[in-house]
């Protein structure tokens, strides 16, 4: 048997195996290291399964992830997402949709520091959507608004999607970083501006909240300095080449703590709570990553990825419409897998191909956390709707139905970006 037909087959058993809900991380670990005996032998199966765990988990950028993830579940479980609802429906809830718009808004400055797309249904679901119902907000808009800005924390950085690409592929994490920037304003502008036109077909799908003076709205600002200012000094220090993106996750997961504590916040059970969930979401993680880079080295054994390189390249298409196609694929995957399982799933396997047509890694990086995090809130697994149906207690039906405009100008934001890529580019190009 050949090596390509046996990365065939690799795959196969793969997928069989996470149908059968297998832990993904183990599957690949399984059959990675059962490739490689086939290939190697059990000497060099061995040897891959005794080096690969160490060599990727004691890897210096990889101690990124459980510092910004400490970041962020200490900024979510202090309340912060709720001061930053208030501050946003102040400024904006007396227009039409206003309510919908600071929903979109506050996820924004939200995933700004903690990156966790999860959180922000949490928090937003039992915030926003009583807010809204209160004023007689249609439940679709209500809950489509908020589903879908939760999927802005994979897109504006920090984001663990983006740490995760860059080990998968070796391309700069800060330069990922800073290029999801300009996209993730870009997608919550094209959000509000699917907001007001729904809200202006449908009146009364959005209606205007009760008006703020300019003291109340000057007086709310009070509950985000202190996220401005994190992510300032973390962003900033990256893309000024202050210093590192672990160095960045340091000073945030420090500054969060500082932030927290001195304005009161931050409790014994806060923290403690926040190590706990740290531990646990960086053990899975950490699991994923050890597992892939065993099935990384199955397959590059197996010359699979060269040899679909190879295949995409002589197709009689041009690279935009394989690009396309294999955007279309990400669409569909995203339905099915969490982001970071389909993004170490599937990126080893193709991104010698998009390196062979020429396409920038770095843009090819923030157009798949894109679609995948576009996937969370499709059907039909779409895991942020069936959470937050489950906190709301509104059917999952109605929220698909809300997330359906928002996804038209997700679609919309990623066909920009494809035919611009410099909107993406522009920003890691002046580090």
């Amino acid at each position: 048997m050949s090596p390509e037909i046996l990365g065939i087959l690799g795959i196969v058993v793969l997928v069989i195996l996470i149908l059968a809900r297998m832990w993904i991380g183990l599957a690949m670990a399984l059959v990675g290291f059962l490739g490689i005996v086939f290939i190697l032998g059990p000497e060099g199966a061995f040897s891959a399964v005794a080096t690969i765990p160490f060599l990727k988990v004691a890897y210096y950028p990889i101690s990124t992830i459980p510092l910004f993830l400490l970041m962020g579940t200490i900024i979510g479980n202090s309340g912060i997402g709720a001061e930053l609802y208030d501050t946003a429906s102040k400024s904006v809830g007396q227009f039409r949709g206003g309510l919908a718009t600071a929903t979109i808004l506050s996820g924004a400055a939200f995933a700004a520091v903690t990156g966790d797309a999860m959180a922000g249904i949490a928090i937003f679901g039992r915030v926003a959507l009583p807010e809204m119902r209160r004023l007689g907000y249609d439940d679709q808009l209500a809950t489509g608004s908020i589903a879908s800005a939760s999927t802005l924390a994979f897109l504006i950085p920090p984001s663990i999607a983006f740490i995760i690409y860059g080990i998968i592929t070796e391309t700069p994490i800060s330069s990922l970083f800073v290029a999801g920037i300009l996209p993730g304003i870009l997608l919550s502008i094209m959000y509000i501006i699917t907001t007001m036109i729904i809200t202006a077909r449908r009146p009364g799908a959005g209606p205007a909240g009760p008006k703020t003076n300019l003291r109340e709205k000057i007086a709310s600002l009070k509950h985000v300095w202190h996220v401005l200012i994190l992510f300032l000094l973390v962003l900033g220090g990256i893309w000024g080449g202050i210093f590192t993106p672990t160095e960045a996750g340091a000073i945030g997961a420090f500054g969060a703590i500082v932030i927290t504590a001195a304005s009161r916040r931050l409790t014994s059970r806060i923290l403690f709570d926040s190590l706990k969930e740290t531990a646990q979401v960086t053990g899975m993680i950490f699991l994923l990553i050890v597992g892939s880079f065993i099935f990384i080295r199955f397959l590059a054994l197996s010359k699979l990825p060269f040899v679909l390189s190879d295949f995409l390249v002589q197709l009689p298409w041009p690279p935009m419409a394989i690009f396309a196609a294999i955007i279309l694929f990400y669409v569909i995957l995203g339905m099915f897998l969490e982001i970071f399982s389909a993004v170490i799933l599937t990126v080893p396997i193709l991104l010698p191909a998009i390196l062979a047509m020429g396409f920038d890694p770095i843009w090819f990086g923030v157009i798949v956390v894109l679609v995948i995090s576009v996937g969370l809130v499709t059907p039909p697994v779409g895991v942020a709707v069936y959470m937050l149906s489950g906190i709301t207690g509104v059917p999952a039906f109605t929220v698909f139905r809300g997330v359906v405009p928002y996804i038209v100008a997700a679609i919309i934001c990623i066909i920009i970006l494809a035919i611009f890529p410099q909107i993406a580019l522009f920003l890691p190009g002046t580090m």
